[in-house]
């Protein structure tokens, strides 16, 4: 009896031992990385060695994984390690983007070093919706006037001196509304902002805070690993393209029309639009003011919008403005480094915003012409200016819609 039960305990240690060993053979084994900012040990490649380097601004050797995510470092369990994630699976969400993104070195650093990324995008447009909000709540009578009153969240402008004089916005409450129609709106149309989450079968999902733009989607579902400046007009486009607003309603009209070339895709056949609106992309024209905010409240998209025709292309009685690259520093050279579209040298001459802003992506050639590089198709563009050229324009009117009667093509 006794030998029987002392082979028994054997074969259950034997067991025992044999199950350890499967168990533990099953295990990942740790794909250790220290990065450099850091100095601390990460496992998360363990798991993710798979996914590819998320921008070449951001390296994995540098950065690892959890500077930008959060989550557990050292732990192999996924559950575990993703328990502290911040953002899910998108750490630039507004919500954590000063913990995930922020630093004097990274992206909430000062306007100066032109760091202040974070800041600029809290109290942009995109970011507030507040000139949407402010002009439907004074349409149907919840305010006396246009100025706005609040944000989808909460935002005080820190920049001070304030060009605008808005100096905060009260986070928006659609529940607190006595109006119907104001109920309405805040049910149906709040999701045309970079902090709406949209439905996972929407064709035109895309992700929140800066990846909303950062991470192109085209209207993919899964998960993005990237972060990239050459960013599309088919991603504006999630936003800004997919149909019409019925204010009576307060419903949205999504577009049923099948676009069949770029500029029915690009517009919706409402207008008139030049050949270089519908042949360059977005960014091509509108600057990173105008698109993440210059640190000030606006009350409206039309107020930090400016560039015009006139911008690049000049009036009859003015050449565009342009600027000679001097400084090694020059803001310039950074932008074109982080999207390598064209090769800046000292010496060169590119076009200027009338705020100053470069456009990078611009060169004045020798014979007086200029030369623009697409930032997403790399597609090089020559172009002259209106003075003395044959344009018959009023002089009186350079605007870009003056431009439009001349050279726009129907849609």
């Amino acid at each position: 009896m006794a030998t029987r039960l002392r082979l028994l305990a054997a074969a259950i240690l034997f067991i025992t031992i044999g199950l350890a060993w499967w168990l533990q053979s099953r295990r990942p084994q740790p794909i250790a990385i220290t990065p450099t900012l850091t100095g601390k040990t990460e496992y998360c490649l363990t798991c993710h060695s798979d996914l590819a380097e998320i921008s070449s601004s951001h390296p994995v050797k540098t950065f690892g994984c959890v500077i930008c995510h959060g989550g557990e470092r050292l732990a192999l369990d996924a559950n575990l390690a993703h328990s502290t994630l911040r953002g899910g699976n998108n750490p630039s969400d507004l919500s954590v983007v000063q913990q995930s993104c922020g630093g004097d070195n990274c992206h909430s650093g000062s306007s100066a070093a032109s760091n202040d990324h974070i800041q600029r995008v809290m109290t942009s447009i995109q970011s507030t919706y507040a000139g949407a909000i402010a002009i439907v709540r004074y349409t149907f009578g919840g305010q006396p006037n246009l100025t706005p009153l609040y944000g989808i969240m909460a935002v005080t402008d820190t920049s001070l001196p304030s060009k605008t004089g808005i100096l905060h916005l009260d986070a928006y409450n659609p529940a607190a509304e006595t109006i119907p129609f104001l109920k309405t709106f805040g049910e149906n149309c709040l999701t045309c902002h970079i902090n709406a989450k949209t439905q996972a079968v929407d064709k035109n999902a895309h992700f929140t805070g800066c990846a909303a733009c950062h991470s192109p989607t085209s209207g993919s579902t899964h998960n993005v690993h990237t972060l990239t400046t050459a960013i599309p007009y088919t991603q504006c486009d999630q936003c800004h393209n997919r149909g019409n607003y019925n204010l009576g309603k307060m419903t949205f009209v999504e577009r049923t029309d099948q676009p069949q070339t770029r500029l029915q895709s690009y517009y919706q056949p409402i207008s008139q639009f030049t050949k270089c609106e519908y042949t360059l992309d977005c960014i091509d024209c509108h600057t990173r003011t105008e698109a993440m905010g210059d640190g000030d409240i606006h009350a409206n998209e039309k107020d930090i919008q400016y560039i015009q025709c006139k911008t690049c292309h000049g009036t009859l009685t003015s050449l565009p403005s342009t600027k000679t690259l001097t400084d090694p520093n020059d803001i310039a050279f950074r932008l074109a480094q982080l999207n390598p579209v064209i090769d800046l040298k000292l010496g060169d001459t590119i076009l200027v915003t009338e705020k100053g802003e470069p456009l990078w992506n611009t060169r004045v050639l020798p014979n007086g012409t200029y030369e623009l590089v697409g930032k997403v198709t790399r597609e090089q563009f020559t172009f002259r200016p209106v003075m003395g050229s044959g344009c018959l324009q009023d002089p009186a009117r350079q605007g870009s819609q003056y431009c439009h009667e001349c050279h726009s093509v129907k849609h």
